[in-house]
């Protein structure tokens, strides 16, 4: 780490950050010393944030990671939605064999949570397998350094990762953790499920009861956390999660129900008027109609019901709601 000296140093380190060096000291600017001065509102030293903030890095990468600053000489380019290439990068024979592999070594655990919850075991299990690969891709990077940076320099999200960097204080507080002890992703997600620190304090579940929250060493704690996240956002025991469609709609058709939103709020009816229908005929519910294009194949549609919904809380992609569900479905089927 680097110590902040002088305003000279700090101009030193944003030239070199933008011509060679991926991170430098944490500027103390008018913005951090407003942040500073919010959290001795909620019982910090003064003195303490600042000197855990002077020896914060601001990381360039993280900002290109997150999408706040191109890498220099990129193009941009419209992302091309690819169903097959997202399947591909969770729906393989690894994440498959480890999931099985992770579902019997804690079968317990899982096992409790779904009780307690509501919240099937596997699909805890897909959460975890796609968010971490089951603990073994967690982030090296520091939180407070990521954090703080996106906090500070983020040119449009900056107030949301100010109140997640303040969350992260307090967390650290709560467990008697220096604030410094943390790392994760780039994007400040902690631990096996990937938690920000405000869903820690909110959803984390001290679940091997040892009196601390812990997600990044205690998979008991994870399991347990995923579990109430979902259960939080309204998880329905024992409901579907979603259902393929077979049959032929337009371009037209599938746009106008797709731009219905993620909520599950079409009849059944509907879907099967626009000429679509599950295996059994309406979709079981209410639902969002879920398409999977890939370029150059025939697109796939789903109905998604209330419980798709639900994982679409934990990352706003049906995307990524469909490989959670489709991992979960094959490592129950792989036990």
């Amino acid at each position: 780490m680097k110590m902040r000296h002088t305003f000279a140093v700090s101009l030193f380190c944003l030239f070199s950050a933008l011509v060679a060096a991926p991170a430098c000291a944490l500027p103390i600017t008018a913005e951090v010393e407003s942040f500073i001065a919010e959290m001795q509102a909620q019982d910090f030293a003064p003195e303490s944030v600042r000197r855990s903030l002077e020896i914060t890095e601001m990381d360039e990468t993280v900002l290109r990671l997150i999408g706040a600053r191109p890498k220099p000489g990129a193009k941009a380019t419209k992302p091309v939605r690819s169903w097959r290439a997202y399947r591909k990068r969770f729906l393989g024979a690894g994440h498959i064999d480890n999931g099985v592999e992770f579902y019997q070594e804690n079968r317990q655990t899982l096992e409790r949570a779904a009780k307690q919850y509501g919240v099937p075991p596997e699909i805890i299990v897909g959460i975890i397998g796609v968010e971490t690969y089951y603990g073994r891709n967690t982030g090296n990077f520091e939180t407070l350094s990521a954090l703080a940076t996106l906090a500070f320099y983020h040119p449009r999200r900056g107030e949301l990762f100010r109140e997640q960097l303040a969350d992260l204080f307090l967390l650290a507080r709560a467990e008697g953790r220096s604030v410094e002890s943390y790392t994760g992703s780039f994007a400040g997600a902690i631990g096996y499920p990937q938690f920000l620190p405000g869903s820690i304090r909110k959803y984390g579940v001290d679940f091997d009861g040892n009196g601390h929250i812990d997600l990044e060493e205690s998979v008991e704690d994870a399991i347990g956390s995923v579990a109430n996240y979902l259960a939080s956002y309204g998880w329905q025991r024992g409901a579907p999660v979603a259902e393929k469609l077979q049959g032929d709609i337009s371009a037209a058709k599938a746009q106008a129900l797709v731009q219905r939103g993620i909520e599950p709020v079409i009849e059944p009816k509907e879907i099967t008027r626009a000429g679509l229908r599950t295996r059994h005929g309406d979709p079981a519910q209410t639902a969002t109609l879920v398409d999977l294009p890939t370029p150059g194949e025939r697109t796939e549609y789903w109905a998604g019901y209330h419980n798709f919904y639900v994982i679409t809380r934990y990352n706003r992609s049906s995307f990524y709601a469909m490989a959670v569900f489709q991992l979960a479905e094959a490592v129950k089927n792989g036990l």
